[in-house]
């Protein structure tokens, strides 16, 4: 086992000059620009619950920022398709760092609305980091597209470890606001951010110099692939979304855990979801994309049921580990799957549309969150997931699809 694991690193590291300058410098702006997210998911709940006018209300920040996901993919798309994606990741890394500090300043002045704006912006910059994956598989040929893909998204692992640890470290840096300090610093990594994306060369896929036809966007998405693709990010977003963003407050307000091992567990989520992009790629040549989103819907309902079963530290680390493995899975399937259902001069609409689709319900998902927690309790935050995968399994293994291997 251990060998073949040695061999499918080696193998992923033997790839990386072969990916290109854009891929790499992508996946170093994910690992920046993402660390928003876990930040957003650990503090989000934990800083509404202090300022929101009600405890349901407490992961409404949360859901804004999931929110500013979903209004922002279709204009993010097109906007791209017209400045080009260098400049629209540049905008938005920039707009990020000004929401960050809006954050803060909402900390300091303790405004609920005006910390739910800033985390609605800090959203709409994940919108454009969303498309780093689709930027990263028009930059290589079309053999290496799940690997561009994954090694995009093993930018996250150390996001999983920057945004945790800055909401944690940054807290008391300003002594007005507790909290504020780690929106500070997250500001500042997006200006780093800002400053890397300036070496990205212009995308242009090499597919761009034959003509295709563009269909309207209805008959693309009516396509079983595509169908099955979107289903597939969409089950795996809103399911990781619903659960992870309940995590820190039941937790660390309910349990009484500490900040410190709430963290941990929000970190070690996070690293799991993109740890497994150093292989992910190479299972999918092996297994195919279908057994792929069938192992991560297996391992999904896996966490569900360990997160059931105790509120120890060992069950909410080991459960949102295995929740953010299935979402690995289920993610870069789909996202491979899509590339596939359009021509390249469908590609903005297309990816604008599976994105919307996605991060709404995703944001539904965590809207509910803070009601499903306070009304009742963790487990059934955690039961409600189970029809939605099940649902994706059926949907899976019944649809028979025109290409299932890369």
């Amino acid at each position: 086992m251990f060998r073949r694991l040695h061999a499918l690193i080696t193998n992923a590291l033997v790839t990386v000059p072969r990916l290109g300058r854009n891929v790499i410098i992508l996946s170093v702006c994910q690992a920046i620009g993402f660390s928003g997210a876990p930040l957003a998911l650990l503090l989000g709940g934990i800083v509404g619950s202090q300022m929101a006018p009600s405890p349901v209300w407490a992961t409404l920040p949360i859901a804004a920022s999931v929110i500013g996901v979903a209004i922002t993919t279709i204009p993010a798309a097109l906007l791209m398709k017209r400045i080009g994606r260098k400049r629209g990741f540049i905008l938005a890394a920039i707009g990020a760092s000004v929401a960050a500090l809006g954050a803060a300043l909402a900390i300091i002045v303790h405004s609920f609305f005006l910390f739910c704006l800033a985390l609605l912006l800090m959203g709409g910059n994940s919108a454009f980091i969303l498309q780093y994956r689709f930027a990263a598989a028009e930059s290589v040929e079309s053999s290496y597209t799940g690997r561009a893909v994954s090694f995009v998204l093993i930018g996250g692992i150390l996001a999983g470890f920057l945004g945790p640890e800055i909401g944690r470290s940054a807290k008391d840096w300003i002594t007005s606001g507790v909290y504020s300090g780690s929106f500070v610093a997250m500001a500042i990594l997006y200006a780093i951010s800002t400053l890397c994306l300036l070496f990205l060369k212009n995308i242009v896929p090499k597919e761009n110099v034959v003509m295709s036809t563009e269909r309207p966007l209805r008959v693309v998405m009516a396509q079983r692939s595509y169908l099955v693709a979107v289903l597939s990010s969409t089950v795996a977003f809103g399911v990781m979304g619903f659960i992870m963003s309940a995590t820190p407050l039941s937790m660390h307000v309910m349990d009484h855990f500490s900040l410190e091992d709430t963290a941990l567990v929000i970190q070690g989520h996070i690293i799991a979801m993109y740890l497994p992009s150093l292989f992910t790629g190479f299972l999918l040549e092996r297994l195919g994309l279908k057994l792929l989103q069938v192992l991560g819907v297996v391992i999904m309902f896996t966490g569900v049921t360990i997160a059931v079963s105790g509120h120890n530290f060992f069950n909410y680390l080991v459960a949102l580990i295995s929740i953010g493995i299935g979402w690995n899975f289920l993610f870069v399937a789909g996202t491979v799957m899509l590339t596939r259902s359009y021509y390249p001069s469908e590609r903005f609409k297309a990816q604008g549309a599976n994105d919307f689709v996605v991060s709404t319900l995703q944001a539904l998902a965590i809207l509910l969150t803070g009601t499903v927690l306070y009304k009742a309790n963790w487990e059934l935050v955690n039961l409600l997931s189970l029809p939605f995968l099940v649902l994706a399994l059926i949907m899976v293994l019944t649809i028979r699809l025109q290409v299932l291997k890369p």
